[in-house]
């Protein structure tokens, strides 16, 4: 498989289980702390101005961050091959530094630069600790999801699958 399609792919798969993950870590904040999620928070800072968020009921503003917040997983993916490429190691570790250098980049980086959010040290750190842990959650599945597809589906010798893994679907429509 082309590894930039494998890459996105993976990132898809990476932003479902991030997706589930900041859901369920939302709901152990602080009152205080429950307002928004950066997905959400970045949609309307970039499309607010736009006009089409007035447009839109809330279900469909739901769907609009999730389409955008999915998109962006993908993206992000589609780069990791090259990256794991380069740096080497086991998938897992590899993307979850992947997952660690998204965030940085991201809330750090060219997020507060564009001044759609402040920098991520002005947020409080329960809200950090979940979209740190988010992003070891996406960068974690992105690295092994990319490295199963890069061998063209098979696992390596002496690979389980993970016990309980079946059965469970994932929770792709709650983070906004």
């Amino acid at each position: 498989m082309n590894r930039y399609a494998a890459g996105a792919i993976a990132g898809l798969a990476g932003t479902v289980a991030m997706t589930a993950a900041m859901r369920a870590m939302f709901r152990s904040l602080p009152e205080k702390d429950r307002y928004p999620l950066p997905p959400r928070l970045i949609t309307d800072r970039v499309v607010g101005p736009t006009g089409l968020m007035d447009a839109l009921d809330e279900p469909e503003r739901r769907d609009l961050t999730l389409a955008l917040h999915y998109g962006y997983g993908a993206a992000a993916g589609a780069l990791y091959p090259t990256v794991a490429q380069r740096v080497g190691g086991p998938a897992a570790v590899t993307g979850i530094g992947y997952g660690l250098a998204v965030w940085g980049a991201s809330y750090l980086g060219w997020i507060p630069a564009m001044r759609i959010l402040t920098p991520a040290t002005r947020h409080p750190r329960a809200r950090n600790g979940l979209m740190l842990a988010a992003h070891v959650v996406w960068g974690g599945v992105t690295g092994v999801t990319a490295a199963y597809l890069m061998r063209g589906g098979q696992r390596r010798a002496g690979a389980e699958p993970m016990a309980g893994a079946r059965g469970h679907a994932p929770a792709i429509r709650e983070l906004a």
